[in-house]
């Protein structure tokens, strides 16, 4: 079989973008948006990705003349299966500076580069006290090297030529994370005031919000997916259609990264707050509030319990009656993001594992579904169905202690709940009281939720009367009664 580079040829453009990390998420999400607005002609530059980390190497991008496919799929409307495939040439280097420092200074001097893309996990974001200034060497954290790069830049052309600064870590506020990271590294090394006011005054660090679920490379169906494509690609990835980039700038960027404009998912904006808050009250909300109730009725995955008649219905009731309005945009706005979500639920190539989403429900809930608990309780409406996932979370964390760790018991056998040493030690001394102990002595717990939820009005009544239901008649049957 041919290789990917025998068919395909990269495209020469100007390196505009340095980008740190080479991941699948990136090159299925930005890389993915910077070729496809190099198509359309309104971007015209290629990116310099560069490794974050000593281990590995990019000899694959290298073999393959950074030529990579994404694959793109889901299932459309009529429930079909939906797949696009894109071989994306926006890749014009890859750069490994732990064998070569000084191709990456040389890119901080180019007066073509205009924007730094990253992604090295929340835990990325860091500045070290223990990382002294390394001279022509590499910093030990991504926002050391960030302003080693930053401050070559700034010595090469002593004003001007700012950078934009375009995160993607989860880290909440992640551009005003690193801004302070990189003058934390500037103040610890000495590198002077007029460097920091170059740095405020010239360049931007924008807060983003990313979504894309990006499955990586396809290791079981690669064969069969390369013989669809007629090539070999060691750098294929996969993932779903839907994506959205909020970028949250202080002035309007548009026109230098016109993502938009090529009709693109991206939406530049001065406040992040109400995009993230519709992302976490709906996406990972509707996650939140289903996942115990639907594992204790026999789901595994989320796409089992899309294909749930019950379940699905309890999904959408809480989406649409409950959490909806509680976002602040546009109802319509609201109401097509939480369509969207419901598709993305329901893609047949995404099996995402019910247990893995339930690993710290306790803070999960409170900073997913406390608020739409609150906004609704204050409208004189108490959500019941959010009020039942909150029951639901309380049956799930029903269990023991073994030498292993902490089980509970669904009919198939036993599951291991994981969170908090002191939330374990809660549930486990409460779950054997009947269901108002139960209920009364996990909701007045101040120090898991910020306050006694007991004040609440109606709230104690309507979980323990859950509760009791679950007990008594099964998890599903309280599921249906619900609605």
């Amino acid at each position: 079989m041919k290789q990917i580079n025998e068919i395909y040829r990269p495209i020469e453009r100007p390196i505009r973008i340095a980008q740190f990390g080479e991941g699948n998420f990136l090159r299925a999400f930005a890389d993915w948006m910077i070729d496809i607005a190099n198509e359309s002609g309104d971007f015209a530059g290629n990116i310099a990705v560069i490794k974050p980390r000593a281990h590995g190497d990019l000899d694959a991008f290298r073999a393959q003349d950074c030529l990579y496919t994404v694959q793109l799929r889901g299932a459309e409307a009529d429930g079909q299966p939906l797949v696009s495939s894109r071989v994306v040439r926006s890749i014009g280097a890859a750069l490994n500076p732990y064998r070569d420092a000084q191709a990456l200074w040389a890119l901080a001097r180019s007066e073509e580069l205009h924007f730094v893309i990253s992604n090295t996990t929340e835990s990325g974001i860091e500045f070290r006290a223990d990382d002294p200034f390394p001279g022509d060497g590499l910093s030990l954290t991504f926002p050391g090297k960030l302003t080693q790069l930053l401050m070559r830049r700034f010595e090469h052309f002593g004003g001007g030529h700012g950078l934009i600064m375009l995160p993607t870590e989860l880290n909440d506020r992640n551009g005003d994370l690193l801004r302070d990271c990189v003058m934390r590294y500037s103040r610890a090394w000495g590198l002077g005031a007029a460097f920091e006011r170059w740095v405020d005054e010239e360049c931007v660090f924008a807060c983003t919000l990313v979504d894309r679920i990006v499955t990586g490379y396809p290791r079981d169906e690669a064969d069969a997916i390369e013989r669809e494509l007629g090539y070999h690609d060691a750098l294929l990835t996969t993932g779903e259609p839907f994506a959205l980039w909020v970028i949250e700038t202080p002035r309007d960027i548009s026109a230098e990264l016109p993502l938009d404009r090529a009709g693109l998912p991206v939406v530049f904006t001065r406040d992040i707050r109400p995009y993230k808050e519709r992302k976490v009250r709906l996406l990972n909300g509707a996650h939140t509030s289903s996942v115990h109730a639907a594992y204790l009725a026999g789901c595994r995955t989320v796409l089992d319990m899309m294909r749930d008649e019950t379940m699905r219905r309890f999904i959408e009731g809480f989406m649409f009656d409950e959490a909806a309005g509680c976002v602040p945009l546009p109802a319509e706005e609201a109401h097509a993001f939480a369509g969207s979500v419901l598709e993305r639920f329901a893609n047949p190539y995404v099996r995402h594992q019910l247990l893995s989403i339930s690993l710290n429900s306790f803070a999960k809930w409170r900073a997913r579904l406390l608020p739409t608990l609150r906004d609704n309780a204050a409208r004189g409406a108490l959500p019941r169905r959010t009020a039942f996932s909150l029951a639901a979370m309380l049956s799930f964390y029903t269990g023991e202690r073994t030498g292993e760790g902490y089980f509970g018991q669904a009919a198939d056998g036993p599951y291991p709940i994981s969170d908090d040493e002191r939330v374990i030690d809660a549930v486990s001394a409460a779950c054997r009281l009947d269901a108002r102990g139960y209920a009364h002595a996990i909701l007045a717990r101040e120090d898991f939720w910020g306050e006694d939820l007991t004040r609440i009005a109606g709230l104690e009544d309507a979980v323990a009367g859950a509760l009791e239901r679950i007990r008594s008649v099964g998890m599903r049957r309280a599921v249906e009664e619900i609605g």
